[in-house]
């Protein structure tokens, strides 16, 4: 019963890690203008990847990820 005390808790955290930031986002002005997104503007065409932005979101959810396996490993 402890273990499914400790899934739920983590995910509470995650989800107020992915919300908060969600949250705030629209006050950000670089989230997704980082150097590094790719921004095509012709006459009659606009095309926008923002990669750099990917990659960022990409190494924190990592890094999120390595965080819920590390604390939710069984102990020996």
């Amino acid at each position: 019963m402890i273990s499914v005390s400790k899934t739920f808790l983590a995910l509470g955290v995650v989800f107020l890690a992915v919300g908060l930031p969600a949250r705030i986002s629209p006050r950000l002005p670089f989230l997704g203008r980082l150097p590094g997104d790719i921004l095509i503007q012709r006459e009659n065409f606009t095309f926008y990847f923002p990669l750099a932005t990917c990659l960022a979101a990409s190494l924190m959810l990592t890094v999120l990820a390595a965080l819920f396996n590390h604390f939710m490993r069984p102990r020996p």
